[in-house]
Formats: structure tokens, C-alpha cells, sequence
């Protein structure tokens, strides 16, 4: 088969590997957001599509067999562009999305970004660790940012410190930058995975509060598998 493999996440890294095994020829699209993103093995292309009508056009001009959508469980545009695209050319479609992080009972969870911001505390030091692209919802709020992204966000709030850095992140780290920067406050979003869980376990350690963003749904009727197990054996059917 020939697959379009919408990535950029550790899972489709695997499943770019795994595929490319067996026999099937990948090709991994990246959104280019990361400046200095981690390749998969085989063909990588960078860059949109053009929105839906763009890549349906890909689709049918490179004779695509399926598309997995293996990006971010918050890449929602994305997600939504591949599976009008895949509809329009009856494409078969499968859209990978991690098991999100266990929620206690004690988070605060929250539909949005915005929302996320309007309930925090005044004078709290927040631990802030969204990606860099929405970090501008928070330039209102009175209160101490520590900001870890990958690549500097644009817009930034006025009294911040900016990490720059890449998970995943030992439990240990997690509770020292916690202690360090005198955080009682963690923000984050349900994006689940390993490589970003250690920072819940170390507020849950240092009894410090955790508001956690709800992922957006998947696109209605999107076939949804959690693991590159379960893609491999759907493609294998």
C-alpha cells in the first residue's frame, strides 16, 4: 500500500519504522511548526497541503491507498482537513490518537485554552507547558510563567521565564524545575503519552494545582485506534 502518514508525534515515528518493515511505502507528512523537528525514517514532505481541497488533490495525484492521522491529539484542523479529504476520495482513513493522561479526581479540567487561563489564580507561579502557539491567551493574567516549548513562542506574557526544551522528562527533573522556580500552579494539556506524564506525577508529589485542557474530539465518524499495534493490524485486514 501506499500510505500518507501524517506525523510528527513519537507514534508515527514508530509507525513510519513499522510500516516501511512491512513492505508498505510511507510517506510521512510534517506540518513544519518545530524548527528543528526529530525526522521519521523514509520519505518526509514539510509543509501544508492547502486545506482540504489540497489535499484531496494530493491524494488522488499520488494515488494514496490510506491515510493515518498520527499527529497531536490537538492538531484538531489537521485532523478535520484529512478525514474531509479522505472522505471526498473515498481514501481509506485511520486516525491514531494516545490514550490520554489518567485525570484525578483533584485536576481542574477545562474546555479550552482560554478558559484554562481565566481560572487561574492571581499572583500564581504557573508551570506552563502548552507548546508555544497559544502561549498569547495567558498575556493578560497577573501572574509568574515558567514557559517550556520547543521553539520560542511569539507572543509571550510579562513576567516569564522561557525553557526551551524537548521531553521526555525524568520524574526527578520534573520535581527539581518544579521546586526551583517556586511553581504552584501546573497547566497543561490531555495530550497523554510518556514522554510529558513525569511533570503530573511530580505536582501530584509537591501537592502543587494541576488545570489540565480537554482534547477536542475527533471528526465525526473518523475511525479511531490508540496504539500503532492496532493501525498495523487494521491495515493488515
Amino acid at each position: 500500500m501506499r500510505i500518507l502518514l501524517l506525523g510528527g508525534t513519537s507514534e508515527a515515528r514508530e509507525l513510519a519504522a513499522r510500516l516501511a518493515d512491512a513492505g508498505h511505502e510511507v510517506v510521512s507528512s510534517l506540518a513544519g511548526r518545530v524548527s528543528t523537528p526529530v525526522l521519521p525514517d523514509g520519505e518526509v514532505r514539510v509543509g501544508g497541503f492547502g486545506g482540504p481541497a489540497g489535499l484531496a488533490s494530493y491524494l488522488v495525484e499520488e494515488r494514496v491507498d490510506a491515510v493515518v492521522d498520527a499527529t497531536h491529539p490537538f492538531a484538531e484542523h489537521i485532523s478535520a482537513n484529512a478525514y474531509a479529504a479522505a472522505s471526498e476520495t473515498a481514501t481509506r482513513h485511520l486516525l491514531l490518537r494516545r490514550p490520554g493522561f489518567p485525570l484525578r479526581e483533584e485536576y481542574v479540567v477545562v474546555p479550552d485554552i482560554h478558559a484554562a487561563a481565566e481560572v487561574l489564580p492571581p499572583g500564581a507561579t504557573v508551570f506552563l507547558t502548552i507548546g508555544r502557539q497559544q502561549v498569547a491567551a495567558f498575556g493578560h493574567v497577573d501572574a509568574r510563567f515558567v514557559i517550556r516549548a520547543i521553539d520560542p513562542p511569539s507572543v509571550l506574557p510579562k513576567h516569564h521565564v522561557l525553557l526551551l526544551d524537548r521531553g521526555p522528562f525524568a520524574l526527578e527533573d520534573e520535581i527539581a524545575l518544579m521546586q526551583r522556580h517556586g511553581i504552584d500552579t501546573l497547566v497543561t494539556k490531555d495530550s497523554g503519552g510518556a514522554a510529558t506524564a513525569a511533570k503530573l506525577e511530580a505536582a501530584a508529589q509537591l501537592g502543587i494545582e494541576v488545570i489540565v485542557v480537554a482534547r477536542p474530539p475527533a471528526p465525526h465518524g473518523a475511525e479511531v485506534v490508540d496504539s500503532v499495534e492496532d493501525v498495523l493490524h487494521v491495515l493488515a485486514g
